[in-house]
């Protein structure tokens, strides 16, 4: 069977593995202005992953979790909210960089991420964690790469010498249907990554094809730019990812490495 990665805007996927299982990573849809799925929509959830607890991140896992009981996976400041809400301890399995997991029968390598990770609990106290990148086994020769809102660092060259991802997603953008939601002083320039530090990052983690991210619409500046970073590098004979931009909704099917 091949492997399925659905789209659904910003960083939300939904992986459909060699075996069958459904996994969604950082499940933002009902408030997505962009995804034509919504939550409820999904028929088969076998685990939800979480990368951090931003709006557009965990999105829907509380109601995702609730309605199908699939389990999750997430840092400790998550399993904590999600607990208070009432979603059973046993659902949730906390995790942080290195340690490996295997939940649903899916092996998932939570991996290092630089960002920041803070959710208002229903007390009205805030809970910090530390955010993840993921790299989920979704098939034999298949390791797919989550990157959990990272900015670049340099030892994004050693998950590609430990857990050599062949296919993942990178942020290029901001989703800028979303940034009115962001308060505070002065303008937000960058996404996590600027286009030439994704298009950089997608070569050091090794991927043979790189998904670009973190948009709404695709027809914008910052993906165009990635996309020409990622040519110009080629032209000097580098090794680089293929491309593929999706739109929400769309699938990358890998072994007919096609969109439909």
């Amino acid at each position: 069977m091949a492997v399925q990665i659905r789209f659904f805007g910003v960083a939300a996927y939904e992986i459909i593995t060699s075996w069958g299982q459904h996994i969604l990573i950082d499940p933002f849809l009902d408030e997505n202005p962009g995804t034509p799925v919504k939550s409820e929509e999904l028929e088969q959830v076998d685990l939800i992953l979480v990368s951090h607890a931003a709006l557009d991140h965990m999105g829907d896992t509380e109601a995702l979790a609730r309605r199908t009981g699939a389990p999750v996976v997430c840092g400790g400041e998550i399993k904590a909210y999600l607990m208070a809400q009432g979603v059973p301890e046993s659902q949730v399995r906390a995790t942080t960089w290195g340690i490996a997991v295997e939940v649903a029968g899916i092996r998932i390598q939570p991996v290092e991420c630089h960002h920041w990770s803070q959710i208002r609990m229903p007390d009205g106290t805030y809970a910090s964690g530390v955010p993840m990148g993921f790299v989920v086994y979704a098939g034999p020769d298949v390791r797919f790469y989550h990157y959990g809102d990272t900015a670049i660092f340099g030892d994004m060259r050693l998950i590609k010498e430990l857990y050599r991802p062949t296919i993942g997603c990178v942020g290029v953008t901001q989703p800028v249907e979303l940034l009115s939601r962001v308060s505070g002083p002065g303008q937000i320039l960058t996404g996590e990554m600027s286009p030439k530090e994704a298009a950089i990052a997608a070569q050091w983690l090794g991927l043979e094809t790189v998904l670009p991210c973190h948009y709404i619409e695709p027809d914008c500046d910052d993906v165009r730019e990635f996309e020409r970073c990622l040519e110009e590098t080629r032209s000097w004979g580098e090794n680089v990812p293929d491309s593929v931009v999706l739109k929400p909704g769309e699938v990358y099917a890998l072994e007919q490495s096609m969109t439909y």
